[in-house]
């Protein structure tokens, strides 16, 4: 088992953000989540860093409980996030911004990795001089992501990566996800709330929901499930 969430819990103050969620990443595995906004995905994918910490429960990454370490140590064990909006270094070259996420790597790795990236993402070889901040968003987000592979990370993590995103880019970022997880064996936990993209690439899936496990299953299952599609295809909740 890559990862395992045992009953934990999250507080924002005295906003009780996670109630006790059970779930679990396998070794090669796409994992999604999906919910509505204020279900507590983001909650949850920050949680795995300690951010905020768990007040109850256990988080077991590659065998070792991680729920009390610091953020610095945790991505140290080969955990790497794709955040929310990207949060590239919109001042830095792409380059540069390659470098940042190479920080923890072996230095000796990083011409082999750097032209990985550029093979996965041609545009961001091309632009290595350019800032981050005057790329598109489609091509932030595929900086975002290089950025978090350059770690060489065990379990990569994605916070809602099509987030406004133009139709084409979602497509390439989905079937990097599919190249990656297929060609590379990359592990990868997807916080989405695009639940047809999501699903379709997801060997299981959660759906959380008022910070509860609601739902789980295959990903074909989910996507197939009348409660999935009447809450995140037609609207609505699970009940």
């Amino acid at each position: 088992m890559m990862l395992e969430l045992r009953g934990v819990h999250a507080h924002y103050g005295p906003i009780h953000a996670l109630r006790g969620v059970d779930m679990a990443v396998q070794v090669g595995e796409v994992v999604t989540l999906i919910g509505a906004n204020g279900a507590g995905k983001s909650t949850l994918m920050m949680s795995l860093f300690g951010l905020p910490r768990a007040s109850a429960g256990h988080i077991i990454f590659d065998g070792e409980d991680i729920t009390g370490l610091p953020a610095h140590a945790i991505a140290r064990r080969g955990i790497a996030l794709v955040p929310e909006g990207r949060r590239i270094y919109p001042r830095m070259t792409v380059l540069e911004n390659l470098q940042m996420g190479a920080a923890l790597a072996d230095p000796l790795n990083f011409e082999v990795d750097l032209q990985r990236m550029c093979a996965l993402f041609p545009i961001l070889g091309e632009r290595r001089h350019q800032r981050g901040g005057t790329l598109s968003g489609g091509e932030q987000q595929m900086l975002a992501i290089a950025r978090a592979l350059m770690a060489r990370p065990k379990l990569l993590l994605l916070d809602e990566p099509s987030l406004g995103l133009a139709p084409l880019y979602i497509r390439k970022i989905f079937q990097t996800l599919r190249e990656l997880n297929r060609d590379h064996g990359m592990t990868i936990l997807l916080v989405e709330q695009n639940a047809h993209h999501a699903l379709r690439v997801a060997h299981r899936a959660y759906v959380l929901q008022h910070g509860s496990i609601v739902l789980a299953g295959t990903g074909r299952e989910l996507l197939a499930s009348a409660e999935v599609r009447a809450a995140y295809l037609e609207g609505g909740q699970v009940r």
